[in-house]
């Protein structure tokens, strides 16, 4: 909901702090000698989709057009099941998450049913006022309900505006761990809570993507690279759906091979036209060429003519022109429309809510239920902890509580406490938030640790007096952002710099220079600068923590404390300095005049762009240091025998020829595209001497003259290894992974030339290379 950042034009569509920086990587822990076995498994799943037109868009006239349209809705694309790899599925009864990387859920079936019950209950649809951000009234007969309505509800990490409910860790948690387990898991909670609120549309997940690293919302999605967005976007659709609950996918440009029942188009021009109202994209790519079956809804206030009904929106929200103007596109307007004959009549196809969004403390309209179950294990879960005896400082605000609770500012608009989530409509309230000092105190009492804190960001010679002799000294350090409907601190949105907020990077030079283990712990919303002590010989580690939401003193201590070796990635890079990005925010507009934003980077962001023109890093997308080390081996790349059926063959010879696929109804998201068509076998040994996990990741090199980086993300797994002990790995890829838009056929084509395998830890961690033969 109300998202003015840029979209990321893509055609694609956790939980967890890690260790990103420390002297010796062969450690048990940052606090501790010991740790414990408890870890994660999970396998690997297909990517998302997503599209844009390479074609001029049409412009819409928000006035009576001059002529009458027509309009035929598109038929659920005519796929038959192919158990196992294409089976019918249900929303609520996913594919198992260890499956995701060999099967394509067919959500025909479930489609075709959906749309026979909702075509007896959509006859009158209208709009108004309610409890949730987004309302649809009752349908009444008489004194009988015959439909209960529908609540849309924020957010993307948690029941937003409500009680009692979690504050799941952020989208870019999300993404940091590269575990699908844990991320289709977080969905399914989510999924779960919203449903027992009462909601019917939760509006996430967030999948825009990471185009710009000071991005106000960044931190409600799953970073920079398409690949990766798309995998758990993937997971968490199907966990939300599984739930109860109807997702929506935000912000269109965007389309996900997950069910997901709706999209949300954004507040964007796509080629000079709004978005919600870009017939190109809406009608031609997601409903015909993408075959979506679910509904598409507008942004608050994102809808800019009636017409708009007929180039492919299917909901508008909240309903009115402005908010509670009263005023509205559709309603009468739409009535005339259809009266005059300039839209088609057959085009208007149109558990009760227990909290109120906008009356929170209204005990009338508040029934105070608790929904967050377990869900703090999901939240917190890193294993068990064991340490030794030492003193410890820990030093800055981002340690310990806020002056006033963890919500003492609305929407989460503030920050002077720990920071466990950005600002804005993406938020959820705090029913508790652990603070790192408790926890850390907490833990410390258990092994007669003397402990000692400073929570002031600026009395650096009290840092400093205080750090001398002990032990450890603990540094938190943070950056927030968000919707730019808040401004914090002169930070309209998205961020003003990319350095430490509260003077945080003088307060690690002024303790690293008293204590020669200085930990820094970050919670940021997105990259940051970390050259002015980066390279400092007493910054001993850097746990980057993200926005771990309302465990977030409990997760960093137990990573501290060894409980739990760290097998989280970055999902992005953190640069040396912030040109090295090659995008920047654009400042400017207003309500008159539309700032254009030319996205002349192409497919060059993040890593991409940093490849590409050769720029060195600071800390690279996918990199994640471990208590532990791995050697990777036996590298084998190969075709996956599987039998085309008759109706495929054709198609599969075409595309190894290199001719681009024909665009029709559901033909980007086609079987024989998506499914896996090559596999990479490798091996992976912990040469370490404590049990951990590893992300083994596969990027593919395109030749040159197919115009993509040199280096594209299109697998990861995760593995948990023993110490000795030797892992068979493998990751598939589909023919979809290996191709690229033709913009003269506007089709999908395999590269002429060698395609190129690299297996790693990272973007720039290259283990393993091979070359895939089409």
């Amino acid at each position: 909901m109300r998202s003015l950042s840029a979209a990321a034009f893509w055609r694609c569509a956790l939980l967890l702090p890690f260790v990103v920086a420390q002297q010796d990587p062969v450690v048990h822990s940052l606090l501790s000698s010991a740790t414990s076995s408890a870890a994660i498994s999970s396998s690997a799943a297909i990517s998302s989709i997503a599209a844009t037109s390479s074609s001029a868009a049409i412009s819409i006239s928000a006035g009576s057009p001059s002529s009458t349209t027509s309009f035929t809705p598109f038929p659920v694309p005519s796929d038959v099941p192919e158990p196992p790899i294409y089976p019918s599925v249900n929303p609520s009864n996913p594919p198992d998450v260890f499956e995701s990387t060999q099967i394509l859920p067919d959500f025909g079936p479930a489609w075709k049913a959906a749309h026979a019950k909702a075509k007896a209950k959509i006859a009158s649809l209208s709009w108004e006022g309610g409890r949730c951000v987004g309302n649809i009234p009752a349908i009444l007969e008489g004194d009988k309900t015959v439909w209960p309505g529908l609540c849309l509800e924020d957010s993307p990490l948690g029941v937003r505006d409500t009680d009692f409910a979690t504050g799941f860790p952020a989208g870019i948690n999300a993404a940091a761990s590269f575990n699908r387990r844990l991320i289709r898991t977080r969905g399914l909670f989510m999924g779960l809570e919203h449903k027992h609120k009462g909601v019917n549309v939760a509006l996430g997940p967030m999948m825009n993507m990471g185009r710009l690293a000071a991005g106000g919302r960044n931190w409600e999605g799953f970073g920079a690279d398409p690949f990766l967005s798309g995998e758990v976007a993937y997971e968490t659709v199907l966990g939300m759906q599984e739930g109860g609950v109807m997702a929506c996918a935000k912000h269109l440009i965007g389309n996900i091979m997950a069910g997901v029942a709706s999209i949300m188009c954004s507040y964007n021009l796509v080629n000079g036209t709004y978005a919600c109202e870009n017939d190109k994209v809406l009608n031609d790519i997601i409903k015909r060429e993408f075959g979506f079956q679910g509904f598409i809804m507008s942004d608050w206030s994102a809808q800019h003519s009636t017409m708009s009904a007929v180039t492919g929106l299917d909901m508008t929200m909240p309903g009115d022109i402005t908010f509670n103007s009263g005023t509205s596109w559709w309603g009468a307007n739409l009535t005339a429309f259809v009266q005059n004959g300039t839209i088609p009549e057959s085009r208007l196809q149109l558990s009760p809510t227990n909290f109120n969004a906008f009356l929170p403390d209204d005990d009338a309209t508040n029934d105070r239920v608790d929904v967050q179950d377990n869900h703090y294990t999901l939240v917190r879960q890193l294993g068990a902890a064991s340490a030794k005896d030492r003193s410890i400082f820990i030093v800055g605000s981002d340690a310990g509580p806020g002056k006033s609770g963890p919500n003492e500012f609305s929407d989460q608009g503030g920050s002077d406490g720990v920071l466990a989530m950005g600002w804005g409509s993406g938020t959820a309230n705090f029913t508790y938030l652990v603070h790192p000092m408790f926890a850390i105190l907490q833990k410390a009492r258990h092994f007669r640790s003397s402990v000692s804190w400073s929570l002031d960001d600026f009395n650096l010679q009290l840092a400093e007096v205080m750090a001398r002799k002990r032990t450890t000294a603990i540094v938190f350090i943070s950056s927030d952002s968000g919707e730019d409907y808040i401004t914090v601190d002169g930070n309209e949105g998205d961020r003003k710099n990319l350095t430490a907020w509260h003077g945080g990077d003088n307060l690690v030079q002024a303790v690293a220079a008293n204590n020669n283990n200085t930990i820094v712990i970050v919670n940021s919303v997105g990259p940051l600068i970390l050259e002015p002590w980066i390279e400092h010989p007493n910054v001993t580690a850097v746990v980057w923590a993200g926005l771990p939401g309302t465990e977030v003193g409990n997760s960093i201590t137990d990573v501290l404390y060894g409980a739990w070796n760290p097998s989280g990635r970055l999902p992005y890079t953190i640069a040396k300095q912030p040109s090295d990005y090659g995008t920047a925010v654009t400042l400017g507009g207003d309500n008159v005049h539309i700032l254009s934003i030319p996205y002349t980077e192409g497919l060059n962001i993040d890593y991409r762009h940093f490849d590409t023109f050769n720029i060195t890093p600071r800390f690279e997308f996918g990199f994640g240091l471990s208590y532990t080390t791995f050697k990777y081996s036996n590298l084998i790349v190969s075709k996956i025998p599987i039998q085309a059926t008759p109706a495929e063959q054709p198609l599969i010879s075409a595309w190894e020829k290199g001719n681009a696929t024909l665009i029709g109804e559901g033909s980007s998201r086609q079987l024989w595209l998506h499914r896996p068509a090559y596999q990479a076998t490798f091996k992976v040994k912990n040469t370490g001497h404590v049990f951990g996990g590893e992300i083994p990741q596969l990027y593919i090199n395109f030749p040159a003259s197919s115009g993509e980086p040199p280096s594209v993300l299109k697998g990861f797994t995760d593995v948990e290894i023993s110490p000795g002990d030797t892992a068979s790995v493998t990751i598939t890829v589909s023919r979809y992974d290996l191709s690229i838009w033709d913009v003269v056929h506007q089709g999908w084509r395999k590269p002429d030339g060698t395609i190129g395998v690299t297996i790693g830890a990272s973007s720039r961690d290259s283990r393993l290379k091979g070359t895939i033969k089409i």
